[in-house]
């Protein structure tokens, strides 16, 4: 079948290369795409989230599937605007439809969403301009720190830890009065701070039946000892070494049945990948938030142990058949360790040519900020190349990664040499 994969990141670049293995697959085309998906599928310089032309492309790619990776285009609606356009509508898209990417598209709506399903979670109030006096009082009544996230989308940056009151209810001002993220922050929600360790979650559903995919742990701060600002993660490890046979189990229990139980309930279709962002506290798994897709960095550590034909599970997805699939799982651990721009997160220079990646052979290299200028590898994002090892365990997969990265150069490269330092 032909398949159209949308997304730029080490997510697609990952997904591409997994699903470009199977022999079902007779062309692969990635919109947007990168250098490194340029080598194993056909890039399509599209945007993906204009559905005009993703429609023109599928039709004249005789597209037989769509697999979504970024959330932007689940949270305008893509799938429902495949349901809704005849000549789409038979063609399956793996990805929710525009309501259940609300999971996503607004922390308000999830955490109602997990308030009345039970699902545990933090403490929470949402707040707006007109309600922004409340906002002050509820942070006096809380014990610091103070966590405040924008409501809607913003990249990954609209979550503000804060031990100051008073830079606090300054930050809250900022979101509301001054639009500090833009329409993401039109309403703000305020939570009780979390103590813990935090771990993804993966969950493929086809709308009955769910697979719980490898559990993986990322690593979001700039800086070593998990310093500085946030980042689209800087690296991840799958399995993680704390969660045991007891502890997956209350997660599945507490956690994805009720939410898989709670989208029916609520008659919000779903098919596709939910991320659950969970923290461990005091040995009890709580939600911290849902995602609508894969995780970036851990999907480059999650699919690598999966050994299935991963066409034949997304096909499984499509055809509601997911409960008749058994997960084949490699017992390896793999770790990704993440090669960022000088200056990330805040501002840094693309378009430094990357030497090196021809000199990597026991490592999988994938492609998060790059494209080819003149048959040269550039940057082209913060986050750069993702370097992936197997090992018998993260110790030892995290080595020939760093190995390898010693190999690969460009200007101002920074990477954290701590991944895995509080395992």
């Amino acid at each position: 079948m032909n398949i159209l994969l949308l997304g730029s990141g080490g997510r697609e670049h990952t997904l591409a290369w997994k699903i470009s293995q199977s022999n079902k697959v007779k062309k692969l085309f990635v919109a947007p795409g990168n250098a490194g998906t340029s080598k194993i599928a056909n890039n399509i310089d599209v945007k993906v989230d204009d559905f005009g032309q993703i429609k023109e492309l599928v039709l004249a790619e005789n597209i037989e599937m769509v697999v979504v990776g970024p959330e932007d285009p689940l949270v305008k609606g893509i799938h429902d605007f495949f349901l809704q356009d005849a000549e789409l509508a038979q063609i399956p898209v793996i990805g929710p439809q525009k309501l259940g990417a609300t999971l996503e598209g607004s922390k308000e709506f999830a955490k109602t969403f997990m308030k009345r399903h039970n699902i545990p979670t933090a403490a929470y109030e949402s707040f707006t301009l007109d309600s922004m006096e409340e906002g002050f009082l509820f942070l006096e009544s809380m014990n610091p720190p103070y966590v405040l996230k924008a409501d809607g989308l913003a990249a990954g940056k609209g979550v503000l830890i804060l031990n100051d009151i008073n830079e606090a209810k300054e930050e809250l001002k900022a979101m509301l009065a001054d639009a500090k993220f833009g329409v993401a922050s039109q309403t703000v929600v305020i939570e009780e701070f979390l103590n813990g360790i935090e771990l993804s979650c993966f969950v493929l559903t086809d709308g009955e039946h769910y697979k719980i995919l490898p559990m993986a742990k990322d690593y979001k701060r700039i800086g070593e000892g998990d310093t500085g600002l946030n980042t689209g993660g800087m690296g991840a490890i799958s399995p993680v070494p704390f969660v045991d046979g007891a502890f997956m189990q209350k997660i599945e229990e507490r956690i994805v049945k009720p939410t898989i139980v709670g989208l029916k309930k609520d008659s919000i279709p779903y098919v596709g990948f939910i991320f659950i962002g969970l923290i461990k506290v005091d040995g009890e798994p709580k939600v911290i938030e849902y995602n609508v897709r894969m995780g970036d960095p851990e999907t480059e550590v999650v699919m690598p142990r999966i050994k299935n034909d991963f066409v034949e599970v997304l096909q499984a997805v499509a055809e509601k058949k997911l409960g008749e699939l058994r997960l084949d799982i490699d017992e390896r651990s793999a770790v990704t360790v993440m090669t960022v721009s000088g200056g990330y997160p805040e501002a840094y220079e693309k378009g430094k040519e990357i030497f090196g990646l021809d000199e990597i052979y026991d490592s999988l290299i994938f492609h998060a900020g790059t494209k080819e200028e003149n048959g040269k590898v550039m940057t082209n994002g913060g986050r750069v190349i993702a370097v992936t090892s197997y090992g018998n365990d993260f110790r030892e997969a995290l080595a020939v990664s760093y190995k390898n990265i010693e190999k690969i150069c460009f200007d101002d490269i920074y990477y954290r040499k701590d991944i895995g330092f509080d395992l």
